[in-house]
Order: structure tokens, then C-alpha cells, then sequence
């Protein structure tokens, strides 16, 4: 039982990661990117690719993967997402979905459809010699490397003063512009940010979740669930969400494999009756 709720927290953390930077542009950005699965399929072919042909370290391959996706989101915010900002949801949904399958046709085209492997260091490989427990040693680097990111990131949107530029853009970006703000600017490096969360969470998850061109099909309802379970107006939901999903999710496949994805589900249904608005909620009268 400790062995399986410690692969759940890694799982939670590994998904969080993923799926924080949506949570961000639905959230702050009011902006439905159900592409962002997308830019972790980036991070991973850019970690994979690396390191199979290339021979990078892996440890190296990770801010690579985290400043690749950044760029191409940064690139992509102002040429092709910035004009549908203001445009309705459907709209958004709509054009995000055939990013989705544009990327899945081009992986699959340039790459191939074989599922992609790396080869982790063999620090990384195999696990720790504790008896009550069995702690992988990828695992464990997983739960310490995003448990930094979360504390950052939690960091950087309540303390800095990009955080505060941030919330004010979002809440009445009018009034920002006024102040001096950069809207654009502040948009523009928050969608970059998220992306590039994004692409090192798929550079993470590559040897857990495996990679292939439909990876950001396979893997878009745990975005989902996780940013609508957890709510959008901070990422404390959505981290707490994630943990409840990925030990859930671990739990329910070893204990009662034959129902699948049947506990997410319940887990999901069950939250949203019981708190429609998220775990954490902002407060009224916005």
C-alpha cells in the first residue's frame, strides 16, 4: 500500500506538471487551449530525439525541452493565439482541437507512429533498498523535481510583481493598460511559461506515460480532469487535484484492473457534485 501511494504522488505530481499550464491559460488567461497536450508531446520528442540520436545527458535534455516548448509557444501566442483571445470559447475549442490533430499528423509523418524510448541514467534506474516501501529512484527524482516547480511557481504568481502584473491584466486588462502594463507582453510570456511547463512535464512523463504522435489525445482528458476538479482561480486546486487522481488512478488499476479508468471517473463525477465550482474556489463578487 505505501509502494502504491508513492507512485500515486509521483503520478499526481507528474500530471500537475503537465497540466498546471492549462490550468493557467483557462484560469488567468480565460483562453481554452486543449492543444497544451500538444507542447508536452514537444518536450518529449525533443528529450527522446536528443538523447537516442544524439547523445545528450538527460538531466541536460530537460531545460532543453523546457526552453523549446517555451519558444514554440512563445512563437505561437503571437502569430496564431492572440487573435483568437477574444473570440468565443467554441471558437477556441475548435482551433486549438485542429492544432491537436495537425501536430498529431506531423509527429507521425517527420517521426513515425512507433512508441519512443529513453534510456534513463542508472542513477535513475531501479529503486531504493527500503523494506516497508518500495521507492523507485525515477520516481522519487519526479516527486522532488516537481515539487520545486510547484513551490516556484506558487512563488512567482503570489510574491513578484509579475504575479500582481498578472492578476491585474486578467481582471480588468483595461485598467492595466492604463497603469503601464504590458497586457501583451504579460500574456505572451505567461502562455510561453505554460507551454514550457508543459514540455518538460512531457520530458518527465516520456518513460512513464510512453510517447507516440497520439500522446496529446491519449493523455487530454487528465488535463481536464484535473484542471476542472481543481478549479482555475489558483493552482493549489489543481495540485491537489492531481495528487487525488494519480493515486486514484495508481490504486484503482492494481486493485481492480478489469475497471480501467472506471475510478478517475468516479473520482471526477463525485468532485464536481460535491463542489461544481472546484476545490478551491475563488471568492465571490469578482
Amino acid at each position: 500500500m505505501l509502494t502504491l501511494l508513492f507512485d500515486g504522488v509521483a503520478y499526481g505530481m507528474l500530471l500537475f506538471v503537465l497540466a498546471v499550464g492549462l490550468a493557467v491559460t483557462l484560469g488567468l488567461m480565460n483562453f481554452i487551449n486543449l492543444a497544451h497536450g500538444a507542447f508536452a508531446m514537444a518536450g518529449g520528442y525533443v528529450t527522446v530525439l536528443l538523447m537516442n540520436r544524439l547523445g545528450v545527458p538527460f538531466l541536460v535534455c530537460l531545460p532543453i525541452a523546457f526552453l523549446a516548448t517555451a519558444l514554440l509557444g512563445a512563437v505561437l501566442e503571437r502569430t496564431l493565439y492572440r487573435p483568437m483571445y477574444a473570440r468565443p470559447h467554441l471558437d477556441q475549442v475548435l482551433f486549438s482541437i485542429g492544432l491537436v490533430f495537425m501536430a498529431v499528423t506531423g509527429v507521425d509523418y517527420v517521426v513515425g507512429s512507433m512508441q519512443q524510448n529513453i534510456h534513463l541514467p542508472d542513477w535513475l534506474q531501479g529503486r531504493l533498498p527500503i523494506e516497508a516501501v518500495g521507492i523507485g529512484k525515477y520516481r522519487l527524482f519526479i516527486i522532488v523535481t516537481c515539487a520545486v516547480l510547484t513551490i516556484a511557481l506558487q512563488w512567482i504568481l503570489s510574491r513578484t510583481r509579475f504575479g500582481s502584473r498578472l492578476r491585474a491584466s486578467v481582471d480588468d486588462a483595461r485598467v492595466a493598460r492604463g497603469l503601464g502594463i504590458n497586457v501583451n507582453g504579460v500574456f505572451a510570456l505567461t502562455f510561453a511559461f505554460g507551454s514550457g511547463l508543459a514540455g518538460l512535464g512531457g520530458a518527465l512523463g516520456a518513460e512513464i506515460l510512453g510517447l507516440d504522435p497520439t500522446f496529446p489525445l491519449k493523455h487530454l482528458v487528465y488535463f481536464l480532469i484535473v484542471v476542472t476538479v481543481g478549479g482555475t482561480s489558483s493552482i493549489t486546486g489543481p495540485f491537489l487535484a492531481s495528487l487525488l487522481i494519480g493515486i486514484g488512478d495508481v490504486a484503482g488499476k492494481y486493485y481492480v484492473p478489469k475497471f480501467g479508468a472506471f475510478v478517475i471517473y468516479t473520482i471526477m463525477i463525485v468532485m464536481l457534485i460535491l463542489r461544481p465550482q472546484g476545490l478551491f474556489a475563488r471568492a465571490a463578487g469578482r
